[in-house]
């Protein structure tokens, strides 16, 4: 469960790659477009750049990407349905390497989005910073999980809670698992050499979901829409160092943030 900082840089450099593609696809992702295609891309360029793509196999799983759209929370499988403007889709992209694995997701907008489907992305993505916020040595695990539920639950969405996020490193999930909701000061104390994968699953709606025949799909039982973010982050020094990155989907679309600076370690760098 303890990684060193050496073992942490070669997740980092799993996550970026991860993060790289997901930069790659934000370019890519528009109405008329179909999932396959983002596959497809998804797959040459973790290839091309050194990595395997680390979902296609794992769990006989047979495609590189989760894509979920709209009402999908998260393993959506690629298909030839094309995204419509007004759409949500949550991407989820890992990669193996170096015999570590880095996994990253990010709900994008698909051309013009309601402004609530905008409000509700915004405070997704903020639980998301506020549920790594707790990740510093001597918190619990369910510090991580309240402080998320509270933001959320407060915005009057819900959190999944089927669903959790997880431990990282030689197998894509590890111990601990990670819920997005919780009760302060209960579960694993956390310690330095932690490596996280932080990921709320949010739903604009109810909490509750539906796991379909095919194995993978999972959908909100009320058919409202649904969010996932996820960063792999390592406690080093006692606090949490960030291991993915939004900036190259920023780059590619013109989004101004600072959010990321609090969580660097100069020590996990490559």
């Amino acid at each position: 469960m303890i990684k060193t900082i050496e073992e942490i840089i070669l997740i980092k450099k799993s996550a970026f790659l991860a993060s790289k593609t997901l930069g790659m696809l934000a370019g890519k992702i528009k109405p008329g477009i179909n999932t396959i295609y983002l596959d497809n891309l998804a797959k040459n360029f973790i290839i091309d750049n050194g990595g395997i793509p680390a979902f296609l196999g794992l769990y006989n799983y047979k495609n590189t990407l989760c894509v979920s759209p709209n009402n999908q929370v998260v393993h959506g499988i690629p298909n030839k349905n094309l995204l419509h403007d007004g759409d949500i889709l949550s991407v989820d992209c890992g990669v193996y390497m170096n015999g570590f694995y880095g996994e990253h997701a990010y709900t994008f907008e698909v051309g013009e989005i309601s402004k609530q489907n905008k409000n509700f992305l915004s405070c997704s993505k903020k639980s998301l910073y506020i549920g790594i916020s707790k990740c510093i040595s001597g918190n619990k695990i369910g510090d991580i999980g309240y402080s998320i539920q509270s933001f959320i639950e407060k915005n009057g969405f819900s959190v999944v809670k089927d669903l959790v996020g997880h431990g990282i490193g030689k197998k894509m999930h590890e111990d601990p698992q990670v819920p997005n909701f919780g009760k302060k000061g209960k579960g694993l104390e956390l310690k330095n050499g932690f490596v996280l994968s932080i990921e709320p699953m949010i739903n604009i709606g109810k909490s509750d979901i539906i796991f379909h025949n095919d194995g993978w799909t999972i959908t909100t039982l009320d058919k409202k829409n649904s969010s996932h973010y996820e960063h792999n982050i390592a406690i080093v020094d006692d606090k949490p160092c960030l291991l993915s990155t939004f900036s190259y989907i920023y780059d590619k679309l013109d989004i101004c943030s600072d959010e990321e600076n609090k969580f660097q370690n100069k020590k996990i760098k490559f």
